[in-house]
């Protein structure tokens, strides 16, 4: 099975379509949730920590996924997995928008992203079996835009949907725009995209999926609900039991390595030092994505009080700013200055963090939308010089016959980080509402306060990041025989699409990283 030549099919372009539709369902349906949240605890009376589940529950459960999708594709066929999981996706939406109650809805959330993580490893399998090597990276190029527009629009389409209350569902049609949508593709996708398998694809690790599951869950579910019961016994020793879970994984794997050599996760990669690194920087990253982020809504609407259309106006400047870096740190940066282009992206993302928390104080209840956008600017210049880089650096030093493998961990621990930091924001923000008497203090100012202790978090971690990046290799290999001997390297197309869009299977994952 020759895979870099496929033979080209007229209808590429309509199947290329329909995946791009379905990452981008995913990926606005991870940003558009945030701004929609204080209307969903208005409508249905949900309470913070339920706020907070409909975020992580989905992170999570695409985290816990990516890897076991992506394997399932290998195995039983990319085309079958990708329709399975899109018309999941779909199902879940429509769930979560009729949903009633918010167990309901965090529930139907869950399987959102558990659907998703069905879904998303397919693409650029998808993609590599469907066009020869001479459009690939003009296809890569399409999806990077798509995949930008979609980081872009979510919050502002979130914002749009909620305020225009179409026929009085308030928040639901969030949701419910999934569903014709995913319809519409799951019967494009059937005629159009055609079926591929890996021709060694491993087997599945279910009981290295159970354990991971259990120790995650064991550390975040208590993390999160602990506030709303006064921080019980049963939390904290919930939260230490999963360091022997997570040690009972790691034995687990490394038997599972000696019986078949088909783990969840390749240990051997963490003998790597900049890969280990690296892991550490997505994962702290994650964590500092993931308390921005939830925070961030909730301080505009519950504490200034301003419509969920407004604050997903202000965060425009955010947005671009992201798109005009990354495309400037990829393309001119990083091939000439390397690894201190992603140091100065946590640096200038911690100043801009530094500004929001003295504005917030300056200005308090009487802060502008227009003066949130130089700091909401500089962050978004700090992130888009990190997060489209970040995956190729990380790869540099990595054996090539473990690069789809490395690329698929780093994007799942970047979602755990993220799960992590939204668990975190009980303490680091809710902690504090918690705290405050509103007898004496007025909801922009309890939120205020709670907002810019939370961003001290972030700043924090940011700091973290940038220590971690010294791990890094100086310059990526990719840019140091570009010019050379012109020896076979990924890609950094592919793996910036892959640090946005897919996680793909052990031995399935090598044929994508041939060019």
């Amino acid at each position: 099975m020759t895979t870099d030549s496929p033979p080209v099919d007229r209808r590429r372009w309509l199947a290329l379509a329909v995946v791009m539709t379905a990452s981008f369902m995913d990926l606005v349906d991870v940003t558009i949730v945030n701004i929609a949240m204080p209307s969903i605890k208005r409508d249905i009376d949900a309470s913070f920590s339920a706020l907070q589940w409909l975020s992580e529950g989905y992170a999570l459960a695409f985290a816990i996924g990516l890897i076991t999708g992506g394997r399932l594709g290998d195995i039983y066929g990319r085309k079958k997995v990708f329709l399975l999981g899109m018309g999941g996706f779909t199902l879940a939406s429509m769930l979560c928008g009729v949903a009633a109650d918010p167990q309901l809805l965090v529930a139907s959330r869950v399987l959102q992203g558990a659907m998703g993580a069905l879904m998303v490893p397919q693409v650029l399998s998808i993609v590599h079996v469907t066009f020869p090597a001479h459009e690939r990276g003009k296809v890569f190029g399409m999806f990077g835009a798509v995949m930008g527009l979609g980081a872009v629009s979510g919050p502002l389409l979130g914002a749009l949907l909620t305020q225009w209350n179409l026929f009085g569902l308030e928040w639901r049609p969030i949701f419910l725009i999934n569903v014709p949508v995913g319809i519409a593709g799951l019967l494009l996708g059937r005629h159009f995209i055609t079926e591929s398998k890996a021709p060694k694809a491993l087997r599945l690790d279910i009981v290295g999926v159970a354990l991971a599951s259990v120790a995650l869950l064991m550390l975040l579910y208590p993390l999160t609900q602990g506030r709303e019961h006064d921080w019980p016994l049963w939390g904290f020793v919930s939260m230490a039991g999963s360091v022997p879970m997570l040690a009972a994984f790691i034995a687990y794997e490394r038997y599972k390595t000696r019986k078949d050599g088909s783990p969840l996760v390749e240990l051997s990669l963490f003998k790597v030092k900049s890969f280990a690194a690296g892991i550490g920087v997505q994962l702290t990253f994650g964590v500092a994505s993931g308390i921005f982020f939830l925070v961030w809504t909730l301080y505009m609407q519950l504490g200034l009080g301003w419509s969920a259309l407004r604050s997903g106006l202000t965060g425009i400047p955010f947005s671009l700013a992201i798109s005009v870096a990354a495309g400037m740190s990829v393309q001119k940066l990083v091939p000439k200055y390397g690894r201190k282009v992603l140091q100065a992206g946590a640096l200038v993302m911690a100043a801009g963090v530094l500004t929001y928390i003295w504005e917030a104080d300056r200005y308090g209840a009487d802060i502008e939308s227009w003066q949130m956008a130089l700091p909401l600017a500089v962050m978004g210049l700090g992130m888009g010089l990190i997060v489209a880089p970040i995956t190729d650096a990380v790869l540099s030093e990595v054996p090539r016959d473990h690069a789809g493998s490395a690329s698929g961990l780093i994007n799942t621990t970047q979602q755990l980080g993220n799960a992590i930091g939204l668990g975190l924001v009980s303490v680091a923000f809710f902690g504090v509402v918690d705290d405050a008497d509103p007898r004496r203090e007025t909801p922009s100012d309890i939120f205020g306060g709670a907002f810019t202790h939370a961003m001290w978090w972030v700043a924090g971690a940011l700091l973290a990041v940038f220590a971690l990046m010294f791990l890094l290799p100086k310059r990526s290999k990719h840019h140091e025989t570009a010019e050379g001997d012109g020896e076979e390297t990924v890609a950094p197309d592919v793996a910036a699409a892959e640090a946005v869009a897919v996680v793909p299977a052990q031995e399935g994952e090598k044929e994508l990283l041939k060019r």
